[in-house]
């Protein structure tokens, strides 16, 4: 917790491990109209300080009721909802699920978007909190758990909490937020569209065209307090690689009777490994390619007909994209040649591009974040090869893009269960420090300064 922040009084997340790493938070419960006027931090402080118990309530809610990628039914509606009661204009079904609100200042100002993302992912949560997920959810053919292991739920309350802080200044506020609730930022399912390119293509900025966009994401890399952020490319860009390889099937104990695709695709995975490990330059940029999942056969017996292998690759710079894209290609169908299969290799057709954070906004939210985070407690980051579909708000507009620290202080966050991870666990300290970093970033942006 931020000393000076807020006064707190605990509540416990009665999370066995973590227990001593509570929340705090004011027993207040509605955010009070504040003026711009009267808009200094220990007023807006005060308004983010009101709005935390129900921060917490919608995240614990979200986290207990997770859905997958453009499957935000109920949590769209209840963000809707929450939305209409703070009396701003709400636009809901954008791509499938997303819901749009905008809300006007009584000043003449510029325009700017907040957005977060709602989406669970297919993880069956491991974590030890009265508002455990227990959901499931058919995927990829399969029964899945589903959690929020990707702080999605946290995004989702924070944004709620922002519109509340920012709604109660409406009558003094210098220009218009637009605010985003995207659904399907890990990825629509097979088969159809959506997330932030969706929501571009169906004419998101047509009416309301904003200066510059803002977002956040929790995560486990860095303790609770803790802001990380990196001008210029930050996240890498991802795409999706699918390979099928073609044998024979055959008794296996004939294997010499067929042509075997599982030794085939295990041939190929490892030769796929030697793309970023002897045939990419990575000393400017990193780059990854990862297989995520292998699936053919059904009997011990049985060498099947094919193999599914699918997979991911992460890259900075589009040459070396396009490199990696070729030799993927080549590896998979001279490998499966050479043993006397076929393969076919299919990439997706909706890769997320780098997110790249503008330099002069950069410039501006960072000293935002500094001043209400503590300059010691905002540092620059690496490198991130995950991805985020943020990245096309950051190809349309300015933007900026940061990450809040989610794991408990005193716990190395190096080996703290990562985002993805079943075991990932978000510190509740964190989510006061999300709201008041995005409503610095936004009032300190909509005044000039």
């Amino acid at each position: 917790m931020l000393p000076g922040l807020f006064a707190c009084h605990p509540v416990p997340q009665t999370m066995p491990k973590f227990h001593a790493r509570l929340l705090s938070f004011a027993l207040l419960t509605a955010a009070a109209p504040v003026t711009i006027a009267a808009a200094e931090p220990t007023a807006v402080e005060t308004a983010v300080d009101a709005v935390m118990p129900q921060v917490v309530a919608w995240r614990r809610d979200f986290h207990q009721h997770p859905e997958l990628s453009n499957r935000e039914f109920r949590t769209s509606k209840l963000v809707a909802e929450e939305l209409r009661k703070l009396g701003l204009d709400v636009k809901t079904g954008v791509a499938h699920t997303g819901v749009v609100a905008v809300l006007k200042g009584g000043k003449p100002g510029p325009t700017i978007a907040l957005r977060a993302d709602m989406d669970g992912l297919p993880v069956t949560e491991q974590v030890d909190v009265p508002f455990k997920s227990l959901a499931t959810a058919e995927y990829r053919g399969e029964k899945v758990g589903v959690m929020h292991a990707c702080g999605h739920d946290g995004h989702t309350a924070m944004m709620l909490g922002t519109a509340k802080v920012l709604a109660g200044m409406r009558k003094e506020l210098p220009g218009t937020v637009m605010f985003i609730f995207q659904p399907a930022e890990e990825g629509a399912p097979e088969g159809e569209r959506g997330g932030a390119s969706l929501m571009l293509e169906q004419g998101l900025f047509a009416q309301t065209k904003p200066e510059a966009v803002f977002g956040l994401h929790l995560w486990s890399s860095l303790n609770a307090g803790k802001v990380g952020y990196r001008s210029g490319p930050l996240m890498a860009a991802s795409d999706r690689f699918r390979i099928v390889v073609h044998g024979r099937q055959t008794h296996g104990a004939r294997p010499w009777g067929g042509v075997d695709p599982i030794v085939t695709a295990s041939q190929i995975v490892l030769g796929l490994q030697t793309i970023v490990a002897r045939q990419v330059d990575i000393t400017q940029y990193p780059a990854i390619v990862s297989v995520g999942a292998i699936k053919g056969g059904i009997r011990y017996n049985i060498i099947p007909d094919s193999v599914e292998l699918v997979g991911t690759f992460r890259t900075f710079d589009p040459k070396v994209r396009a490199a990696i894209v070729e030799r993927i290609e080549r590896i998979a169908t001279e490998t499966a040649s050479a043993a006397g299969a076929t393969a076919d290799v299919e990439f997706g057709t909706d890769p997320n591009p780098v997110v790249l954070n503008e330099a002069a906004l950069t410039t501006r939210a960072v000293a935002s974040l500094e001043r209400v985070a503590g300059k010691d407690n905002v540092v620059v980051i690496p490198y991130v090869t995950g991805s985020e579909d943020f990245a096309f708000f950051s190809q349309a507009l300015p933007s900026f893009y940061y990450f809040v620290g989610s794991t408990p202080p005193g716990q190395d966050p190096v080996t703290a269960p990562s985002n993805h991870s079943p075991h990932y666990f978000v510190d509740e300290a964190s989510l006061p420090v999300g709201v008041k970093t995005m409503v610095a970033a936004a009032l300190d942006y909509l005044q000039g300064k």
